[in-house]
């Protein structure tokens, strides 16, 4: 393994590697593009970006499935980017080259921007019989799997069974299941009373392990909101605090709460509580003191990593010991715009910077066609408003081929400006 030195220049032909076209190595793809002439290489599994924050809108037809997945092609048109569609195999950081499978991509620099996986805790069956909501196939998966559950529903005399079916069990109460549990709540009955169903019968169920919901990911003043708000639903929403979960089977989930061995009959379980490291990054050869208790790789605050300069890290495979961030779309947007800059400063044979990110708003979907929205902690906006100012955000963010990165905000000053004044 080399030990830390100065960036390699001799390859200039080289290009410069994205692994993962999510929110951090699209934009840092988009930005190079406006700030290198050299060749760019994006490599992703899929044909299409997820817009993840904007799942819960795919799920409940909120928004176009061609806002919220569009195909890489399309957004990269005539960018001078080129698309791989392809699994990441290997990374060899010595060679600096990328492995996929029949392929190898020599590299210039690197950009690991690959995203984490579900992380199911070891918990037995959890894989097997629980939803995950992290793609557009998840959306459609769990979409159609709850539908056929309403329908048996109306169908079947047992009471109990029909209870079950009835009834989603949401693991986990950070901010993505407590999403997920509002907009089921308003959603799922208005699929289930054109079934003849009685939408009071809907049973959602947060299990989360600790004494709060959204302990890290939202201020005392959005937490009591979205608590409140979890309370106004159509259907019914619980919270089972103290809840860990044990086992996920095939109709119910089995978890330890107060000292006791419970079981929640459902047939549908969605897993919200955790997320791992990537397989690929797991697997880099970087020395142990250089990765943190989840195995992430730690960066420089200038998101290269110690060992080797030519190689960055955002989103949330990685992170910077000195100033942590949460795995949100708006510090990936800002890391992979960040990472553009400071290589084009490496190019040039600069020293790189040091990445500041902006933690401008908390957006949070509290049912359909609600949101809630806090503005540099300051100011909250909630309900229709609050859902307006989240959807107008996150579009204004996705690019287009007719958009110019460098005009996209994260948050218009407009926006800011009528808030703060209102």
């Amino acid at each position: 393994m080399r030990s830390p030195a100065q960036v390699d220049e001799t390859n200039d032909a080289l290009p410069i590697v994205i692994l993962g076209g999510g929110f951090a190595g699209l934009f840092a793809a988009l930005h190079l593009r406006d700030l290198h002439s050299g060749p760019i290489i994006l490599i992703d599994q899929t044909w299409c970006f997820v817009f993840k924050p904007l799942l819960y809108e795919l799920l409940s037809s909120e928004v176009k499935l061609e806002l919220i997945c569009p195909r890489y092609d399309r957004l990269l048109h005539k960018s001078g980017i080129t698309f791989v569609l392809g699994t990441v195999a290997a990374i060899d950081l010595d060679q600096k080259q990328v492995k996929l499978n029949g392929l190898t991509y020599s590299y210039r620099y690197l950009i690991l921007a690959l995203g984490s996986t579900t992380n199911y805790l070891g918990i037995p069956e959890a894989k097997e019989h629980a939803l995950s909501f992290r793609t557009g196939y998840d959306v459609f998966a769990l979409g159609q799997h709850l539908r056929n559950r309403l329908q048996i529903a109306t169908q079947t005399e047992d009471i109990e069974e029909r209870r079950a079916l009835l009834t989603v069990a949401i693991v986990g109460g950070g901010a993505s299941g407590v999403e997920m549990a509002a907009t089921l709540a308003d959603l799922l009955p208005t699929w289930y009373i054109p079934l003849g169903g009685n939408p009071e019968d809907i049973r959602i169920v947060i299990l989360q392990r600790g004494s709060e919901i959204l302990k890290e990911s939202a201020s005392d003043r959005l937490r009591e909101t979205a608590q409140s708000a979890l309370k106004g639903r159509t259907a019914s929403v619980e919270v089972l605090l103290g809840a860990e979960v044990k086992a996920v089977h095939p109709g119910d989930v089995e978890f330890e709460r107060n000292g006791q061995l419970e079981r929640l009959a459902a047939a549908t379980v969605v897993w919200t509580a955790g997320n791992a490291t990537h397989p690929v990054i797991d697997a880099l050869l970087i020395a142990p003191e250089n990765r943190d208790k989840h195995n992430r790789p730690l960066v420089k605050p200038t998101l290269q990593l110690p060992e080797f300069p030519e190689v960055f890290a955002a989103g949330d495979c990685a992170i910077d010991p000195l100033n942590p961030q949460p795995a949100t779309a708006q510090v990936a947007y800002q890391q992979g715009a960040a990472i553009a800059h400071n290589i084009k400063a490496l190019i040039a044979g600069k020293s790189p910077t040091h990445v500041t990110v902006n933690l401008r708003a908390t957006l949070m979907k509290l049912g359909l066609h609600q949101s809630a929205v806090e503005i540099f902690d300051r100011y909250e906006v909630k309900g229709q408003l609050g859902q307006v100012i989240r959807l107008a955000t996150y579009l204004e963010l996705m690019p287009t081929p007719a958009r110019n990165v460098n005009r996209t905000e994260w948050f218009t000053e407009d926006i800011l400006k009528r808030i703060a004044g209102g």
